[in-house]
């Protein structure tokens, strides 16, 4: 079977869902996706576009830790939030990669560069926490 191989502008719309679902927000999802098409090339394959997107996040939304000032206990406290940011932006992104783009759980780990069952372990909480928080919502 010849695998299908997708450009970048074949991966706009996705792209726009995934940055759409991230930041609930249609123009931060217009700047994602300016900000991760500008630092990719128009031959860049999918994962590679995938994995710019996830930094293109990371770098607008997962790095803000003003908890503390100068103090040295608020910098450790600072980069334990930084990482459950991060941790959180990347479940949600392997849940909206598996669901939105269809990839299977290895193209998402090379992506994310985690392991496989760490994936899975992602994808199975972080569909309970959707389907949650659309209860949530609908209740409300």
């Amino acid at each position: 079977m010849i695998p299908i191989t997708k450009t970048p502008l074949d991966l706009l719309d996705d792209i726009y869902s995934i940055a759409y679902w991230m930041t609930g927000s249609e123009a931060e999802s217009r700047e994602l996706v300016n900000r991760t098409y500008l630092s990719a090339g128009t031959d860049t394959p999918e994962p590679e576009l995938l994995k710019t997107f996830r930094e293109c996040y990371i770098d607008r939304f997962g790095q803000q830790t003003d908890f503390c000032l100068n103090e040295k206990p608020c910098k450790t406290l600072g980069r334990l939030a930084a990482t459950i940011k991060n941790r959180a932006a990347d479940i949600k992104l392997s849940v909206l990669l598996s669901e939105i783009s269809g990839l299977r759980h290895r193209d998402i780990s090379d992506i994310l560069e985690k392991p496989v069952e760490t994936i899975r372990m992602w994808l199975y909480w972080g569909r309970k926490l959707l389907v949650y928080d659309d209860i949530q919502k609908a209740s409300a």
